[in-house]
């Protein structure tokens, strides 16, 4: 072969090699690309709020607990450890609020998927123990979800709890026996180390939750790195 052949094969092949660097380089951008925008956004922490959730600059400890679940079983603040924890306060005479709000975690729940279904729990607080007892938790809250957690104890201690997460209550006055209990349709966010990490604004919506759940978790993990 002669050498403008060979100059001639030589380029040739400069050329098919270029191209096909090319192909890959562009290949691995749309690889990249398409991963990242499949990938949940996690939103800033001033965008969560305007979802409605309120993210605690610092995570609070709200002390020691002593109530019972609606197994029969102490609840303490062990039980918040090792897990994501959604708490709502209300009691099983609520006419409208809390079976609404329970049934809006019930369809949360079941929208997550992976770690963030596993380790998700829901626990309805009683505003109202005195007629919230471990059985009339236990025949109301399984209803929603067999897997959602009822509590309840002495009013004191509940009153305390409710306090320490900045969820306030009160017994509507001079309507004897059957009366109502006034309290917060917020939705409080316990993290794994059983601080009180946050709170859903009322009213709830389960696209905003869902997004803003997702980012708070990321936004933990993040830090925890």
């Amino acid at each position: 072969m002669s050498a403008a052949g060979e100059q001639a094969t030589r380029q040739s092949r400069g050329i098919r090699i270029t191209v096909l660097a090319l192909a890959v380089f562009i290949a691995l951008i749309v690889v990249v690309f398409v991963h990242r925008i499949s990938l949940p956004r996690i939103l800033s922490t001033s965008e969560m709020q305007i979802n409605g959730f309120y993210l605690l600059e610092i995570p609070r400890n709200f002390g020691e607990i002593n109530l019972v679940d609606h197994h029969g079983e102490a609840f303490t603040r062990a039980r918040f450890e090792g897990k994501w924890t959604l708490v709502f306060f209300g009691f099983t005479y609520c006419p409208d609020v809390c079976p609404t709000t329970m049934s809006f975690l019930n369809e949360l729940l079941g929208q997550l998927e992976g770690t963030e279904a596993e380790d998700t729990q829901v626990v309805m607080v009683s505003v109202d123990p005195a007629r919230d007892t471990v059985e009339q938790l236990a025949s109301y809250v399984p209803y929603f979800n067999p897997d959602f957690l009822g509590v309840t104890g002495d009013f004191l201690d509940i009153h305390r709890f409710a306090t320490g997460l900045n969820t306030p209550f009160r017994k509507v006055p001079g309507q004897g026996d059957d009366y109502q209990v006034d309290h917060s349709a917020n939705v409080v966010l316990i993290n794994p180390r059983g601080d009180y990490h946050g709170f859903f604004k009322a009213p709830l919506d389960l696209a905003k939750v869902k997004l803003t759940y997702r980012s708070a978790r990321a936004l933990w993990d993040r830090q925890q790195n």
